[in-house]
């Protein structure tokens, strides 16, 4: 027996001298270092009593050493744990609380926090982003051999919580399968070869940094420029070297900003990727405009890994998530059932990509996963007679303003086309009358003064009555999360008593 997820990730690389990592100053880290550097760490984690099945849960910095905790936690047999470095001590305490890991690794700055969030018996070691700390020291003395823990494709691989914007945060349960899958399946879509040099600037506490990113060039066999952050500067200086780049929306309208980002400095990449986000039509086209490529958009989340994506060889259409990838199913439904296409219902997907479920949430489990497989995503979208697929906007931000259902992309899409208007957010906020009263939350573009008289004016004739905010808030930005995912809830609660009395 193999260790699924392990084995593919890194087998055929032991004494391969190619390199995997390359850090911005033009050091290098090999295929067989980073496997010699993993088996230590493998060996350190059971000398630490972790056993396979057990959690290890990381918030560290991105730093080589790091990526390799993930396939040393993986190769032990136990299930990675990642956890966003911007969490404060009380969030910790949740997660540690619930996910019982045998080990936690932290910034050395926090580790005089451990009573803030360490449960009593639970090891506490130290990872800073300069790859130094409790656990390197501890791993020195480790030997590099290292038999993988056999594991199952079914058998956990790592943990990962969602953002909780509505109730407790939840642990999607990922196996060796849905991760391993979902990589290969990449890998031939996105045509990554051992050739390609991914400029990686995303965080490794997500899914799109850590399994989409970093899974798909080592199972290719590629190398990354490791980036702890993106950084607008060191992207311009290091996009020459590079064939490929994921990233979030903010990272294109950041470049696009550049007059140096111009078609010389792309001409030796072949793909630029962007998720976690709603992409603007917008920027899709200002970037073909500057660059002659145009970004292939994608459509994933935690519980699935990546489920849709624009064709490498064929129509990437502005504005959708493309089509479902092979061995994954789509389906829209209203009601539990499924409707026409070109008929706006819930996004739900079945395949082996989907989680095994919610940790120690059986009950929520059930309502989102059903028995034969349909995971449903909270999603609204439609599907056109082509199966590409569009994102209206997520279930629990649906406008329902004196019986009608408004669909905030919609609105947001008219305003984003206005003069100024960087980017728009639509929420609903309780309304005397309504229910739920139309607001729109307007980012200016920079230097240009906006009224929001003249965003109502603007809407005039292009969008029925109804669908029309009956407030709009000019902001300089909007709020978002660690992804760049604008934050609806908070902007929601920021506001909630703005038709009060």
């Amino acid at each position: 027996m193999t260790n699924t997820l392990f084995d593919a990730l890194m087998g055929a690389h032991q004494g391969d001298t190619r390199p995997v990592l390359i850090r911005p100053d033009g050091t290098q880290i090999s295929y067989d270092g980073l496997y010699r550097l993993s088996g230590r760490l493998a060996n350190m984690l059971a000398a630490q009593g972790v056993e396979p099945g057990d959690r290890v849960a990381v918030q560290a910095g991105k730093s080589p050493e790091a990526m390799a905790l993930y396939l040393a936690t993986v190769r032990a047999g136990a299930v990675f744990l990642p956890l966003n470095p911007a969490y404060t001590p009380a969030e910790i305490a949740y997660f540690i609380g619930d996910a019982e890991p045998a080990l936690v690794v932290c910034d050395p700055a926090r580790a005089g926090q451990r009573d803030d969030f360490m449960p009593s018996g639970t090891r506490l070691l130290t990872l800073g982003a300069d790859g130094g700390g409790s656990l390197t020291e501890a791993a020195k003395g480790h030997p590099e051999e290292h038999r993988p823990c056999a594991r199952k494709g079914r058998d956990l691989a790592a943990i990962l919580y969602t953002s909780g914007t509505t109730g407790r945060s939840k642990g999607a349960m990922l196996s060796h399968d849905n991760l391993l899958s979902n990589a290969r399946v990449l890998v031939d879509e996105w045509r990554f070869t051992p050739d390609d040099v991914l400029l990686h600037a995303l965080p490794i506490f997500h899914t799109h940094g850590l399994f989409v990113a970093s899974n798909v060039v080592m199972l290719s066999g590629g190398a990354m420029i490791w980036l702890a952050k993106f950084d607008l500067d060191e992207v311009i200086r290091l996009l020459p070297r590079a064939t490929a780049m994921m990233g979030v929306p903010t990272f294109y309208t950041r470049l696009l900003d550049r007059p140096d980002f111009d078609r010389d400095l792309v001409a030796g990449m072949r793909l630029f990727t962007s998720g976690s986000a709603p992409l603007l039509a917008e920027t899709h086209r200002a970037f073909e405009e500057r660059t002659g490529h145009r970004i292939l958009e994608r459509y994933g989340m935690t519980e699935t890994s990546m489920s849709t994506s624009n064709p490498y060889e064929g129509d990437r259409r502005a504005g959708t998530v493309g089509l479902p990838l092979p061995g994954v199913e789509l389906r829209i439904t209203a009601g539990g059932k499924p409707v026409a296409a070109g008929e706006i219902g819930m996004i739900e997907v079945r395949g082996q990509n989907v989680f095994r479920g919610y940790w120690r949430m059986p009950e929520k489990t059930a309502e989102e996963l059903t028995d034969d497989g349909w995971f449903t995503t909270g999603d609204l979208g439609q599907v056109d007679g082509d199966g590409y697929v569009t994102i209206v906007g997520r279930d629990k931000d649906l406008i329902i303003s004196g019986g009608f259902n408004i669909y905030p992309k919609e609105v947001e899409e008219e305003i984003d086309r206005l003069p100024g208007v960087l980017e728009s957010a639509v929420i609903g906020l309780p309304h005397p009358d309504l229910g739920e009263g139309v607001v729109a939350v307007v980012a200016r573009r920079p230097g240009a003064h906006i009224e929001p008289e003249a965003i109502l004016a603007g809407l005039e004739g292009r969008l029925a009555r109804f669908k029309q905010p009956r407030q709009v808030l000019v902001v300089e930005a909007l709020p978002r999360n660690a992804m760049g995912k604008v934050q609806k809830a908070a902007l929601r609660a920021e506001h909630a008593g703005l038709f009060a009395g």
